[in-house]
């Protein structure tokens, strides 16, 4: 298999693609931006659980229990998308970070504190790159 070559798209391409299919867990190679972005979701309450195994390959493996309704079995993540590109890198300031959906939604920015959500991001009041949004 060829190298990827966004490992960010390809880890929201792989809990979109899993979501559709109606699975449960998903495996993602690792990587400490993807663990970052894991527990982002988690603490946001749009998946169930998360593990980290670091036996598996030289990175190790992000295992993610999806999250669904238990009534109308439709996934707690109902769009998932890369704003900022390796070809196209998008920045925002703190002043124009983006609102998903009215703030149902939240956008993941990478800031020189580390990767955060728009609203942690405009309450510390730094900007940096908008990397995906998801609600």
């Amino acid at each position: 298999m060829a190298g990827v070559t966004d490992p960010i798209a390809d880890y929201l391409t792989r809990i979109r693609n899993a979501q559709q299919a109606g699975h449960r867990v998903v495996e993602i190679p690792a990587s400490n931006m993807k663990k970052q972005i894991t527990e982002i979701l988690y603490n946001q309450g749009f998946i169930h659980k998360y593990m980290f195994d670091n036996d598996a390959g030289h990175q190790g493996l992000i295992k993610i229990a999806l999250k669904y309704d238990r009534i109308t079995k439709e996934p707690a993540i109902r769009k998932l998308g890369r704003i900022s590109k390796s070809g196209l890198r998008k920045y925002s300031s703190v002043k124009e970070l983006p609102r998903i959906i009215n703030g149902l939604g939240i956008a993941i920015v990478s800031t020189n504190r580390g990767l955060m959500t728009d609203k942690e991001a405009k309450t510390a009041n730094v900007g940096g790159e908008v990397v995906c949004y998801v609600y």
